[in-house]
């Protein structure tokens, strides 16, 4: 399971170092695609493919998933941690997110994110009241 905050960077060829406590789970191989709110998700090869085969199910008959499955498979790229623990996000996946230097990777369960810093600082202080006034009426199973 994906979980924490982290900060890592990005260098000048386009690769991040690997939260510590995700390179077990991503060392035998991961996929990174397009992720809503212009983040990058971060699936384990397993995962991903677990995903697509749920996504699969959906009618072809429906606009929202065709539209859906071409955005988010057509940007997905598979990867394998180098040596250093480091993963190349490719150049169209760093546009997408908006990626410079600063990087946050945040753990979400069953798959990490990766966001520009300024996205993140801002979406995060956009959502916290919400996150905050979150009621058990709302999200079933809540605390």
């Amino acid at each position: 399971m994906f979980l924490g905050t982290h900060a890592p960077k990005l260098d000048d060829k386009g690769r991040v170092i690997l939260p510590a406590r995700f390179r077990d789970e991503l060392a035998n191989g991961l996929v990174l695609t397009r992720g809503q709110e212009r983040c990058i998700y971060v699936f384990t090869s397993k995962d991903f493919d677990a995903h697509v085969e749920r996504l699969r199910e959906a009618p072809l008959t429906s606009k929202a998933s065709r539209d859906f499955l071409r955005l988010f498979l057509s940007g997905a790229s598979s990867e394998i941690p180098d040596k250093q623990n480091r993963v190349t996000i490719p150049p169209a996946l760093r546009d997408y997110a908006g990626l410079e230097r600063e990087l946050t990777v945040i753990g979400a369960g069953n798959r990490a994110e990766i966001w520009s810093s300024t996205a993140w600082d801002q979406y995060y202080e956009e959502r916290e009241q919400a996150f905050s006034d979150t009621e058990e009426e709302v999200i079933p199973g809540l605390l």
